[in-house]
């Protein structure tokens, strides 16, 4: 039964959905909006604009074929942006600095329950906020499940600090190259702009999954028998000896943060794009693997291993941007948008906008890579957005939410079901572990949401 319920790989579902956009052009209306550009250059849709085509556009089947070198092309910054940051981030763990970073931080708080739940979920989420980080914290899963099974809490636990800080890192991401930089782009904003709001929503957001944790945490220390590991065996040996934070780490570190400054210097005072920025992370990869003693031929191997690694994203936003090109091609986008706007725009943008994070949230199901996410919904929620009175930060916002907290639950992320698999975790204990802290996420993200319409948040 477990072969037909399979989940496809995401490339595979990806084909489909461009299937049947490509068989949309062939059903529904051709038509467009009138468009006007903003004071930066940004196209905007003007509302009440919407007119059918004179001459219906036929595409061709072959075009299936022919959009993705075409989407590929035209997405090649976001591609080579990833691919860059991905061989950047690998030279970085090859230095020892993320390994010496978390383990030095988990070793200095293991003697708290608290202290390990409240500074290891946001470290977690620090790191995937800034920099994307997520597979690389799987190493960290034994580490963890040690410190907390020697503080008489349970596996599920150790993963929900984990899981759970790097979900919600990724939700409430003031700077993440991999899904804000990407979408912002795609939505014609500046990259990174808006960051102090979703900052100021780092604390809070963060203080939910905290409780989360933490409530479970103290009531599997009183009863070990509520442990939702009960009755499963379990086998994981404290770790002999933590890395070291040595001097040579903490130049890393403080070139790393060096790093991420200069980039939002860069971007808010000298409008820096991916051009630039994947120079600093390119910079920051060639510094930290001389410095860190990986030699000039080490580097350059773990930097091309780093890149190979994202080879897969960057197909995953090559077929997500093929989708958008085939729908631009029929011209049934603005269709599509005209379509959703109508019942969104008689119920407000504070309501509609909470839609749009519902929707966001479904899709992560079926397209898990964040920055494929952004490449599919994106053309799409951005011009939603100008319809209904929602600037084009929340709509971006929306999908942050959507993509990010979705990520601790749906079974085609890979990197959660990794962690699980490595955790011994079942997905049906983790379902019944994390499901309250998603609605808690979504009714906590509905209404920074509607704040955000309300404050005029661009």
């Amino acid at each position: 039964m477990s072969r037909f319920l399979r989940v496809p790989h995401t490339l595979v579902l990806l084909f489909v959905m461009m299937i049947v956009a490509l068989a949309s052009t062939w059903v529904l209306p051709q038509g467009e909006f009138e468009t006007v550009e903003d004071a930066k250059g940004h196209a905007l849709v003007v509302p009440g604009t919407y007119h059918h085509m004179e001459e219906r556009v036929t595409l061709s089947p072959l075009a299936l074929f022919t959009v993705v070198p075409r989407a590929l092309a035209a997405a090649q910054d976001i591609i080579f942006f990833v691919l860059i940051v991905g061989g950047a981030i690998a030279v970085l763990r090859a230095s020892g600095l993320i390994d010496a970073l978390l383990g030095w931080t988990l070793k200095r708080i293991g003697h708290s329950p608290g202290l390990l739940i409240v500074i290891g979920m946001s470290v977690f989420a620090i790191g995937s906020g800034t920099i994307g980080v997520a597979e690389e914290y799987i190493p960290f899963a034994a580490m963890l499940i040690a410190l907390c099974l020697a503080m008489r809490m349970d596996v599920m636990t150790a993963m929900g600090i984990m899981i759970c800080g790097y979900g919600i890192g990724y939700g409430v991401a003031a700077l993440n190259p991999f899904t804000v930089v990407i979408a912002q782009g795609v939505a014609g904003l500046e990259p990174t702009s808006g960051w102090p709001f979703r900052l100021a929503l780092f604390v809070p957001f963060v203080a939910i999954g905290v409780h989360h944790v933490w409530s479970y945490a103290r009531r599997v220390q009183r009863d070990p028998d509520a442990s939702l590991m009960k009755g499963i065996e379990v086998a994981h040996a404290p770790p002999t000896e933590y890395p070291a934070l040595t001097g040579r780490k903490l130049v890393l570190l403080l070139a790393a943060v060096a790093t991420l400054a200069l980039m939002v210097w860069g971007i808010s005072t000298r409008g820096w794009y991916l051009v630039e920025l994947g120079a600093l992370f390119l910079g920051l990869a060639v510094f930290v693997g001389l410095a860190g003693g990986l030699g000039v031929d080490g580097t350059a191997r773990r930097f091309a291993e780093g890149a190979a690694e994202l080879a897969t994203t960057a197909l995953l936003i090559g077929f997500a941007r093929s989708i958008a090109l085939l729908l631009e091609d029929g011209h049934v986008l603005h269709t599509i948008v005209n379509a959703l706007a109508a019942p969104l725009t008689l119920v407000g943008a504070e309501i509609a906008v909470v839609g749009m994070l519902l929707v966001q949230t479904v899709l992560n199901l079926f397209i898990p890579s964040g920055s494929g996410q952004a490449f599919v919904t994106m053309p799409i929620m951005a011009p939603l957005g100008d319809l209904i009175g929602v600037s084009r930060q929340v709509s971006v916002l929306a999908y942050q939410f959507g993509d990010g907290f979705s990520n601790m639950i749906v079974p085609t992320n890979i990197v959660l079901m990794s962690i699980l698999g490595i955790a011994g975790i079942p997905y049906d204990r983790w379902f019944r572990f994390v499901w309250p802290l998603i609605i808690k996420l979504t009714i906590a993200a509905a209404i920074a949401l509607v704040v955000a319409v309300l404050i005029g948040y661009r």
